[in-house]
């Protein structure tokens, strides 16, 4: 007997990051997040206003948390595209160019692997 799965988002975020992240946008209007991988701040998840940041051609669209575009570069997403990022929030300083800066709570990024069906669902529905 075959299983299906359902395709499981890229990317989701946990009830508190979710209000954290709306009142950010009840502060600073439209944001995203990109998740670089660079050193320094980049390995955690980064919150910009939407005018501030420029997507590029080598950034891969992971999908929407709380309203919100998520974007990951592609040499992170090849490291990452097995997994399921769930965006979290910390007590901590933010990265020092991300919108969390200075509020004494900082994004986190936590993972966990996708099953065998959920990885056959992403690559059979071409995502």
């Amino acid at each position: 007997m075959t299983t299906t799965a359902t395709v499981p988002a890229r990317v989701t975020v946990t009830d508190e990051a979710a209000a954290f992240i709306e009142s950010l946008r009840q502060q600073y209007g439209e944001i995203l997040f990109h998740q670089s991988g660079g050193c320094c701040d980049g390995s955690s998840p980064m919150c910009y206003m939407q005018n501030d940041f420029i997507v590029g051609d080598q950034d891969v669209f992971l999908g929407t948390i709380a309203g919100v575009p998520f974007y990951i570069s592609k040499p992170q997403f090849e490291y990452w595209k097995h997994t399921q990022l769930i965006i979290d929030v910390v007590p901590g300083q933010g990265g020092m160019f991300s919108l969390d800066n200075g509020t004494g709570r900082r994004f986190l990024v936590r993972s966990r692997l996708f099953s065998d069906a959920e990885a056959e669902a992403l690559i059979s529905q071409g995502v």
